[in-house]
């Protein structure tokens, strides 16, 4: 049916961008300071 197409792409828009920013959040929460910690880590230990 042509009249859903529009309500189709726009529910893959929302969709996408929910998931983009649930990405987002788990990243900069949960991944990214663990690898920060152990760059750290390891920077400090090389400089000792």
């Amino acid at each position: 049916m042509p009249q859903l197409v529009p309500f189709f792409f726009i529910n893959q828009l929302v969709f996408a961008f929910a998931v983009f920013v649930l990405l987002i959040y788990a990243f900069s929460k949960y991944i990214l300071p663990r690898y920060l910690r152990l760059f750290a880590a390891r920077t400090f230990i090389s400089k000792l």
